[in-house]
């Protein structure tokens, strides 16, 4: 980062940052729950195992979030519940990253003075805007003192913070508006989801720190939580069962023995087949842009790159369905019961549904299966509270990610395969689709889907400009090309008849 800066700019920001580094003495202290022979026994089973301190850390933490989820079972419904969560989630912060886990707790009780001090009118746009800034500074420190670098630090679990928050000001404000009994179309949208008052420190700070998605989501909405913790989800104001209360079993052990499959599947396959090097993956010449693999056909190297993301998806697979268990094993994943007394089912939780994602037949289903819970909050709380502006809810879902090259490229070429697909849908699917989901034309939407997408994807595992480029130009910008000749192609041919009822 410092050869392309000024040196007058690099100068500024090496001053922010030596300022906000004075702060970590006063914050050292605070990391008081996890004691050092934990520490020192996490380390030992980490060199013995040959692993990273940081990979240990982490997998431990998702896995305790198992018995955890037991225990907050067994507790009584009410506010011993919520202590439980932020305390235990303090823990796994404090576990996972140390003392950067002050940065949840500094911005979480900014955020919570906002909402104490603010109308909810200014408040909705005062705390995610406060929550976007604290994110964006991270992932600006991160790029700047670690550029390219994959270590663990409180980035990933400030991104999860930002949602949940950035929701509840809305979520807020929603009470009010329905409160008032005023008409906006975002807040009758989201009426479900609404809470009337601010909820008390401890309930609050439960929902934030919360156990079960502090590491890896899901970020679900405060009234989800606050109805898995009081037990209103599941039984009336006089203690009776709103419905069958349906076992917890299934639905916590499916997910938890996808996670280990998809654990053992991303082990195995991204040694097999690593993106970047394996050896010093933030410094070397990536694997898919090494002159030796540029030396190969093509379609190999990319029947290569396709097999590789596959396998970093495995990964994501693993964290998001691991998380999905510990929620579902105290009922936070439980969606209640309709007016009949029928259980709804498990969907608060579930964060990713990977064969509809690797099938999915367009870019609507692929994005409406891939981290569910951050597409329902850029749909709830970006897109129609800006009027269906998808500028802006492109635009907050790049900041919300970081400032990596890899992903603007990735983002702003998204719109070409959108487009296609619209022409298509007009101009073509009326012509072949039958409507049969596992039909000849489905099959090839749904080839041509995963063929693009995982050309296109590409740049955001690599990150870096220069990387991304160089990537896309050993395949002579095909995807690109493809897509612009096909719309141009297709947009030339005429519209079928609507067929008469």
């Amino acid at each position: 980062m410092d050869a392309v800066l000024p040196e007058a700019l690099q100068d500024g920001i090496g001053k922010f940052i030596e300022f906000a580094y004075s702060f970590e003495p006063m914050a050292a202290p605070t990391v008081v729950l996890v004691p050092s022979f934990v520490k020192e026994a996490v380390a030992n089973l980490a060199e013995s195992a040959g692993q990273d301190y940081e990979t240990v850390v982490y997998l431990l933490g998702m896995f305790l979030c198992y018995p955890l989820g037991l225990i907050m079972l067994a507790l009584p419904y009410g506010k011993l519940k919520h202590l439980f969560s932020f305390i235990l989630g303090a823990f796994l912060l404090q576990f996972t990253i140390g003392v950067q886990w002050i940065h949840h707790l500094v911005s979480s009780l900014v955020a919570y003075a906002m909402f104490l001090m603010l109308p909810a009118k200014i408040a909705k746009t005062a705390v995610p805007i406060w929550m976007m800034v604290y994110i964006t500074a991270g992932h600006l420190h991160r790029q700047y003192i670690n550029y390219l670098g994959w270590d663990l630090d409180f980035t990933g679990p400030q991104m999860v913070l930002t949602m949940k928050l950035y929701a509840l000001a809305y979520n807020l404000y929603d009470g009010q508006v329905i409160k008032s009994g005023k008409e906006e179309r975002a807040s009758k949208k989201c009426a479900g989801v609404a809470v009337a008052e601010v909820p008390g420190i401890i309930e609050y700070l439960g929902y934030s720190f919360c156990f079960a998605t502090v590491l890896a989501g899901p970020a679900y909405e405060y009234k989800y939580y606050a109805d898995a913790c009081d037990g209103s989800r599941l039984y009336d104001k006089n203690g009776k069962p709103l419905g069958k209360i349906p076992s917890n079993i299934w639905p916590t052990l499916r997910p938890l023995l996808g996670s280990l499959i998809f654990l053992g599947l991303f082990v195995v396959g991204n040694g097999k087949y690593p993106l970047l090097d394996p050896t010093d993956p933030q410094n070397n010449t990536p694997v898919l842009i090494a002159a030796e693999q540029l030396a190969k056909p093509m379609y190999e190297r990319y029947a290569y790159s396709w097999l590789a993301l596959v396998c970093i998806r495995f990964r994501y697979y693993f964290a998001w369905m691991n998380a999905e268990g510990a929620n579902n094993i105290w009922f936070a994943g439980f969606e209640g019961f309709d007016d009949k007394g029928n259980a709804k089912g498990w969907e608060v939780s579930n964060n990713m549904d990977p064969v509809k994602f690797e099938t999915a037949p367009n870019l609507k289903t692929l994005s409406s299966v891939w981290n569910k819970k951050t597409a329902n909050w850029l749909a709830k709380y970006v897109y129609i509270r800006t009027n269906g502006s998808l500028l802006a809810t492109y635009g907050m879902s790049a900041f919300w990610h970081g400032f990596y090259p890899g992903y603007y490229l990735f983002f702003m070429s998204v719109p070409l395969i959108a487009f296609c697909e619209r022409i298509g849908r007009k101009k073509i699917s009326p012509r072949f689709d039958s409507g049969n989901p596992w039909g000849w034309y489905s099959i090839v939407c749904r080839l041509t889907t995963s063929l693009i997408v995982q050309y296109m994807i590409q740049p955001f595992q690599l990150l870096a400009f220069d990387w991304s480029i160089t990537n896309w130009k050993g395949y002579y910008f095909a995807g690109h090309l493809a897509c612009i000749v096909f719309y141009a192609v297709v947009s030339q041919l005429p519209t079928p008849k609507k067929k008469e009822a």
